[in-house]
């Protein structure tokens, strides 16, 4: 087994999460490596809010289209469209995204390794990560003073050595990137679809998003057994889509909780999906997981000025101050509404209601719960209890 030489801290994952954290670390002085599998692309409907494109310094370069509507779609077929006045969503693909990240952690510093992850040992030297590199095909082993895991949602460095690593609930995602068409009825490349429709997903939602010259059609579903594959082509049929070309399939599990604990109060620290941090009822995961990524650099650079490991849960903790929030009402939303295509009627028809947009977008657009309306969030409480009560019937317009 090959010795490499020492880091300050061993990232084991490039994507959003784990690139994030090592051009943190990076960028600080510290002495980083960055293990990625390369040729692997999540799939990703690639949504990605205003505060990530300022907070993280996206170039406009990589937004391939911007959204200003959303479309949602109830299980009988009613159509709400929510538009976004005064701004717009980004889209981002992700083959090209996470490699633009990657890049920019090696650029501040970060040294890139292509190979996989196999597994920690330690000895009274320290914590020796063992990698696989990937063009040779031999074990390396690397020392390094702290580890940070974003390495997914079924990560293996959580297996290993966080408590509950092993036993976070996820659902499968599958989407399509198909090229977009030219002119389709019901296409819209400034519009993001959702679909809250059982036959295309069981207790998740369908999309159909725009890219610029490509489109994601996907869908998710913790549902064992049921046909992914078959639920997008029913998609792709309903949206007019079935004729596109299509470029790439891609599957992967996204996590549905964040793990109670994010580090083994040791040596290492999770991030992104391998922390669990993607918001319920949405499935979004690439602002989270920057935030992730972000959160465990600061961490890490804790740890190796002070010594003391039990800074390593610095990252849940300063995560969850700004976001734990958010997360239990989407949490509420999806117990409540993804539980039937009635329930799922019923949301839709929510949506239509005007608070609902404006506040739901602010949230979004900000990543925060807006309290400078508490009348509207009272008004809300009250229509979702109706709603969810069948004391109304769904409005359309």
């Amino acid at each position: 087994m090959t010795e490499t030489p020492d880091f300050d801290v061993f990232v084991v994952g490039g994507g959003p999460a784990g690139a994030t954290a090592a051009n943190d670390l990076a960028r600080a002085g510290r002495k980083v490596a960055l293990l990625d599998r390369a040729g692997r692309i999540k799939p990703c409907g690639g949504a990605v809010p205003p505060r990530l494109i300022r907070d993280f310094d996206i170039p406009d370069e990589q937004i391939v289209a911007k959204v200003n509507c959303a479309r949602m779609v109830s299980p009988t077929g009613r159509k709400v469209d929510i538009h976004i006045k005064g701004g717009y969503v980004g889209m981002v693909d992700r083959e090209q995204f996470d490699e633009f990240l990657r890049a920019r952690a090696a650029s501040s510093g970060a040294t890139r390794l292509t190979g996989t992850y196999v597994r920690i040992d330690r000895d009274d030297k320290g914590t020796h990560v063992v990698w696989r590199d990937k063009a040779s095909g031999e074990e390396r082993r690397t020392l390094a003073k702290v580890v940070i895991g974003a390495d997914g949602a079924r990560s293996q460095v959580a297996r290993e050595n966080v408590p509950g690593g092993d036993t976070i609930p996820y659902v499968i995602a599958y989407h399509e990137i198909i090229r977009a068409p030219e002119a389709v009825p019901g296409y819209d490349p400034a519009r993001c679809d959702v679909i809250y429709d059982g036959r295309i997903s069981p207790d998740f939602y369908g999309w159909v998003f725009p890219h610029g010259k490509t489109v994601s059609v996907g869908m998710g579903t913790g549902h064992d057994g049921f046909d992914l594959k078959e639920a997008t082509a029913a998609l792709r049929a309903s949206a007019g889509l079935a004729q596109c070309e299509t470029i790439r399939k891609e599957g992967a599990p996204i996590p549905l909780k964040p793990l109670d604990s994010w580090d083994n109060g040791r040596d290492v620290v999770l991030a992104g999906d391998a922390a669990g941090v993607v918001a319920p009822s949405s499935g979004e995961g690439i602002y989270y997981a920057m935030v992730g990524g972000q959160v465990a650099a600061k961490a890490a650079a804790a740890v190796l000025k002070s010594g003391r490991a039990a800074d390593l849960a610095l990252a849940r903790k300063t995560f969850m101050a700004e976001h734990k929030n958010v997360f239990r009402a989407l949490r509420s939303m999806q117990d409540a509404y993804y539980k039937s295509d009635e329930r799922r009627e019923r949301f839709v028809s929510l949506c239509h209601d005007r608070d609902v947009q404006t506040l739901t977008f602010e949230a979004y657009m900000n990543k925060k719960l807006v309290s400078a309306r508490p009348l509207a969030h009272i008004k809300i409480g009250i229509k979702n209890l109706a709603h969810l009560m069948g004391l109304v019937k769904p409005e359309w317009t």
